[in-house]
């Protein structure tokens, strides 16, 4: 990816007006639009579609099931288009898994693996954003991020367990 289109923001953890956070894995601001990245770091065999609420991580013939990523990173998208005041069709959901993990499902074009997911990105070539709205996007974006460490990490866990009951998900 040519670094003078995309740049890259990791490990961002935005407040929500509820009180709470969201953590999200990865954004790319580019001129084709906001590229909100949930990454997933799971083996074995992955089951799931786009509209199903919980999707399988089978390895070997433990099954366990987990929040469909889909609908977790749509909230990170939300809250970036709610925070940066820019309509939703800027924001490309994008669903990265490790190599360890098999999809046994037909996955939609934005989950795959890291390679194919930067040619998913690498797709887009209609030019959404401006460069000096790009930078204002960068700029809101660290501005409004909590300060990275243990104790974000900690609250964000917290609030987690608070309103679902596990920390499983972001």
């Amino acid at each position: 990816m040519p670094s003078n289109q995309y740049s890259i923001i990791n490990d961002v953890t935005l407040p929500l007006d509820d009180g709470g956070t969201t953590q999200i894995d990865h954004i790319i601001v580019s001129p084709f639009g906001v590229f909100v990245i949930e990454t997933k770091n799971m083996k074995g065999w992955i089951f799931g579609n786009e509209k199903q609420a919980k999707w399988t991580q089978t390895i070997y013939r433990t099954k366990h099931s987990f929040q469909n990523p889909l609908r977790q990173n749509y909230k990170h998208a939300q809250t970036l288009a709610q925070l940066l005041n820019l309509p939703a069709e800027l924001f490309h959901s994008v669903i990265i898994f490790t190599k360890n993990a098999e999809f046994k499902t037909n996955m939609p074009l934005n989950v795959g693996h890291l390679k194919g997911m930067i040619a998913f990105i690498m797709s887009f070539k209609s030019s959404l954003i401006k460069p000096e709205v790009q930078l204002e996007v960068e700029e809101c974006i660290s501005n409004t991020s909590l300060k990275r460490g243990f104790k974000t990490n900690k609250n964000h866990v917290n609030y987690l367990k608070s309103k679902h009951g596990y920390s499983n998900n972001k």
